[in-house]
């Protein structure tokens, strides 16, 4: 009673950090529904090449590609099409190492079911402002992996105070990869900044309502919703599959 008095409790930054959720150790190395969306990539991108869909404008455009005049004209599906294109082999792989690092952060953040909604919606979004910027021919999914880095930046400054992420290199090496793809909308005549900028935009409000399972599980009215939505992303896959078997 009558001792010394109390000193004050010193806060270490281990204390804080014993606080956060280490995303990195919830990070699974083999995230099946990134996994499956890469093969799905290349095996779109064999397909192209097989049919000799990189020849030229005409025959990128009928395999698919985002080209104004023809949404313009009525065939929506290519809005849902052009993500799963590429116009090359270094454009598959660039986007496909970016996809496996963005798709291992988001798939554990926000779960399987939120993260197809994510990817699906984010390359609409981008073939959306696309088509506003640019008349076309475009393709690729680094309108969806904008999507998701999008994603990735609005769930880590929103839960900055409960998640942790220890190794900054994973964002420098996606910043390379974001200025390389920039670069190459300015470069390259297939590839468009606005499917980006799209993208980005897109996946970043998308991502301010989804709930982060990698805090806490889905609540179940949230899970309700999540189901629905991703019906209706299936509904959109398959309304583009029946429009390019059409075409």
């Amino acid at each position: 009673m009558g001792g010394f008095p109390e000193q004050p409790l010193r806060i270490t930054p281990d204390m804080l950090l014993s606080r956060r959720v280490d995303l990195e150790r919830r990070m699974g190395r083999v995230p099946p529904v990134t996994l499956a969306t890469l093969v799905l990539l290349a095996i779109v991108f064999v397909g192209e090449l097989r049919l000799g869909a990189l020849d030229s404008k005409e025959s990128i455009i009928a395999m698919g590609a985002l080209a104004r005049d023809r949404v313009v004209a009525g065939e929506y599906w290519r809005l849902l099409t052009a993500p799963w294109l590429h116009g090359g082999t270094e454009h598959l792989i660039g986007n496909g190492i970016a996809l496996y690092i963005l798709g291992m952060v988001c798939e554990a953040a926000f779960g399987p079911v939120q993260f197809v909604v994510l990817y699906v919606l984010s390359g609409l979004a981008g073939s959306l402002v696309s088509i506003v910027m640019t008349p076309g021919p475009s393709v690729g999914a680094s309108g969806a992996i904008f999507g998701l880095q999008g994603a990735a930046i609005v769930l880590l400054r929103r839960e900055r105070e409960r998640l942790l992420v220890r190794d900054r290199r994973v964002g420098f090496v996606l910043l390379i990869w974001a200025i390389y793809s920039i670069a190459g909308g300015l470069t390259d005549p297939f590839l468009d900044n606005g499917a980006h900028i799209g993208g980005a935009l897109g996946g970043a409000l998308i991502a301010s309502r989804l709930h982060p399972v990698v805090l806490s599980p889905l609540p179940a009215e949230r899970s309700a919703v999540a189901r629905r939505w991703l019906w209706l992303v299936v509904a959109l896959l398959a309304y583009a599959v029946f429009g390019w078997l059409r075409r």
